[in-house]
């Protein structure tokens, strides 16, 4: 069943798969302090350390079983970081800017990653094909992570950013999806239906990408 797997690329996506997740863990904290909020910094969440952010159900367990079944799509998760919106200056513009920070660290994250491998054929002659390699793995990761945190399914960061715009009466409803979230989510990734929703917007989104990378060729 792991018939497929590829050790190369294995070793060359574990950067670009750590700092996806790290980075974008760690902006939810920061953007938590920023708001007023520092429960994440006082648990030791406010860090670039990836041990602190990984689960080992959704980081580990979940994507290796999608793997062992050969699933049309994979996905995962960090340890969510611990927000208390109460503590925010402003709760909704907060709560918002804090659920945004995530996807946005992984778009960032994208941008470098692509003028990374438009930088790469520069390097010596045997670090050209591994570093763009990598690079093109970083591209691929931050753009699904930032289309898949997007998506206005709780828990995703696209949903509290949703909620976060919606009256008091349609925001208690929209949480009543929450329980079922993940549910949804593995439906939709045992269906394909998952792929079929994100790439619109993911492959536009990899073609800015390849456009971007093209300026630093």
């Amino acid at each position: 069943m792991f018939q497929n797997f590829d050790m190369g690329v294995f070793l060359l996506a574990i950067l670009p798969v750590l700092l996806a997740i790290t980075v974008h863990e760690a902006a939810h904290a920061y953007a938590a302090r920023y708001w007023g909020d520092r429960t994440a910094e006082q648990m030791g969440r406010l860090t670039l350390n990836p041990l602190a952010h990984i689960d080992l159900v959704g980081t580990v367990l979940v994507p290796l079983f999608l793997l062992a079944v050969s699933a049309p799509f994979l996905f995962g998760w960090a340890k969510p970081v611990p927000i208390v919106p109460r503590h925010f200056r402003d709760v909704r513009m907060g709560w918002r800017m804090v659920a945004f920070a995530g996807p946005l660290s992984n778009l960032v994250m994208a941008f470098a990653w692509a003028a990374t491998f438009g930088l790469a054929r520069y390097a010596p002659e045997a670090f050209q094909f591994p570093l763009s390699q990598m690079a093109n793995y970083g591209i691929i990761i931050n753009v699904m992570l930032f289309v898949l945190n997007m998506l206005p399914i709780p828990p995703l960061d696209g949903s509290k950013v949703v909620d976060s715009f919606l009256p008091a009466r349609a925001s208690m409803q929209y949480r009543k999806i929450e329980p079922y979230g993940m549910w949804i989510l593995l439906f939709l990734v045992m269906s394909g239906m998952l792929g079929t929703i994100m790439w619109p917007f993911a492959g536009t989104l990899l073609s800015v990408m390849k456009t971007f990378a093209g300026l630093f060729g």
